[in-house]
């Protein structure tokens, strides 16, 4: 068991071993994803990596309920981010490119900010609105 567990934490890019992993739903839908609430990792996201697996995000816990923009500085891989209100509805939607510095904000004031690869909210049928359960802290 330990051994499998090395080789699971060996697999992962160095940046994203020390980050903690949840487990949410968007209705029926599951999602892995790494959480970010710490200033550093927020600042870093998933800057750096070349790829990510299909139903696995980054969840960005902030400090405070305001209107968070996100940007995809040194971010390789397309994404979509779901802003979402400090009662785990989604506020809107936003689809990123790579290695941009554009700001892409939450259209009211948002609590987290849910990123996957871009298209995944769309193709799944999750809009503004929808809810995002096992937010941590979140009842």
């Amino acid at each position: 068991m330990r051994r499998l567990l090395a080789l699971a934490l060996a697999s992962l890019p160095a940046y994203a071993q020390d980050m903690p992993v949840v487990q949410l739903n968007a209705g029926m839908h599951l999602i892995r994803a790494e959480v970010a609430a710490e200033f550093g990792t927020r600042m870093r996201g998933l800057m750096y990596r070349a790829s990510m697996a299909q139903n696995a995000g980054m969840l960005f816990i902030f400090d405070e309920s305001t209107q968070h923009c996100m940007w995809m500085k040194n971010t390789l891989i397309p994404l979509s981010v779901a802003f979402i209100d400090d009662k785990g509805a989604i506020t809107n939607i936003e689809d990123m490119q790579p290695q941009t510095e554009d700001s892409h904000c939450a259209g009211r004031p948002a609590r987290y900010a849910l990123e996957m690869n871009r298209g995944w909210f769309a193709a799944r049928g999750i809009k503004p609105g929808s809810r995002i359960g096992g937010i941590p802290g979140l009842k």
